[in-house]
């Protein structure tokens, strides 16, 4: 899963969950179980996610939801090769994006 959202500083917590069309309860549930998500509280304790965390959710969502890990299997996954996982994800995610621009030209043809 891509998210689209806008170029902002921080995100709250209702606009990542329909982002990635979770409940916000399992932002939280995974904030609590993953140590790389840590979103900024401000004084009244709402969350602020920034790029870094949109970017490890993201990558969270696609160990768990798309390829079936175990919360420990994602967990242990990303202590051990979490660079390499995300540096993998994003080149995965850029060749999709280039190849649904490839697809829409060859449509316009």
């Amino acid at each position: 899963m891509h998210v689209e959202l806008p170029e902002k500083r921080y995100y709250g917590i209702g606009e990542v969950a329909r982002a990635f069309d979770v409940n916000t309860s399992l932002l939280r549930f995974w904030e609590k179980e993953f140590d790389v998500l840590q979103p900024k509280k401000n004084a009244k304790g709402n969350r602020k996610f920034t790029q870094e965390d949109i970017k490890n959710l993201e990558l969270i969502y696609h160990l768990v939801k798309e390829r079936g890990f175990t919360l420990e299997g994602a967990k242990i996954h990303l202590k051990e090769n979490r660079k390499k996982s995300l540096d993998n994800f994003q080149i995965i995610r850029k060749l999709e994006s280039v190849k649904a621009e490839l697809l829409k030209i060859k449509d316009q043809l």
